[in-house]
């Protein structure tokens, strides 16, 4: 493998951004020299990450393949204006899976703000596996008595605010969001958990709302239903 070396890192970000800001929002990196030679990149590691069963050796194989893509992202991130980039939105879905979330987050705020789709092999729009990647990470942390950023979790919920999605996937994000602001804000909580339950009767937080509303009661806080939607 060719050693990155800071000249080459910031050649390969300038060429990036030169080619993603001569791109029109809507059209296709298609042709872009930069864009081609990551998309040769990916479909070669698209091979290799197929030829892995373990799901936890898949993730660490992607661990170790994306920072070769940190600066062909920095440059479209940079000077894109919101061309579809197939390489750019599936190294966001890499990342989330890799646990890099922030990072993850740096692409979805750009491919949600600009409309940019997922790959047809994903069969899902880029919203939705956002919100329920992140939701999935988020509740698997939880049931492992770990935390999760609830920043993040509501950055996504922003992001994908005016996104059309299966119900199911938004209680999961709710259920997640309130499981994140329980602890420090339990009105909040609830008000996350009972939309959770309104969009999706199976999301399994019964409990958690009639636990958090006792709770609410007991030292008076306000829980109506009506604040932190």
């Amino acid at each position: 493998m060719t050693i990155n070396t800071p000249a080459r890192a910031h050649f390969a970000r300038v060429s990036a951004a030169r080619a993603a800001a001569a791109t029109a929002p809507g059209q296709t990196m298609a042709g872009a020299t930069p864009y081609e030679l990551m998309l040769a990149k990916l479909a070669a590691d698209r091979r290799a990450l197929k030829g892995v069963q373990s799901v936890a050796r898949k993730v660490e194989l992607k661990r170790k393949l994306l920072p070769e893509y940190a600066d062909y992202v920095a440059g479209v991130l940079n000077g894109g204006r919101g061309a579809q980039d197939d390489v750019l939105v599936t190294v966001m879905v890499w990342r989330i899976d890799a646990g890099d979330y922030d990072g993850a987050l740096a692409i979805a705020a750009y491919a949600l703000t600009h409309g940019l789709a997922l790959p047809d092999q994903f069969e899902r729009s880029l919203a939705s596996v956002v919100a329920e990647q992140f939701a999935d990470a988020a509740l698997a942390a939880f049931l492992e008595r770990s935390t999760f950023d609830a920043a993040s979790l509501e950055l996504v919920d922003e992001l994908t605010a005016d996104a059309d999605m299966h119900d199911q996937v938004r209680a999961k994000l709710c259920k997640a969001l309130g499981y994140a602001v329980q602890e420090a804000d339990p009105p909040r909580a609830l008000d996350y958990l009972r939309r959770a339950l309104s969009l999706n009767d199976r999301v399994g937080v019964k409990k958690d709302i009639d636990r958090l509303s006792k709770l609410i009661e007991a030292t008076g806080r306000p829980g109506d239903g009506t604040e932190g939607t």
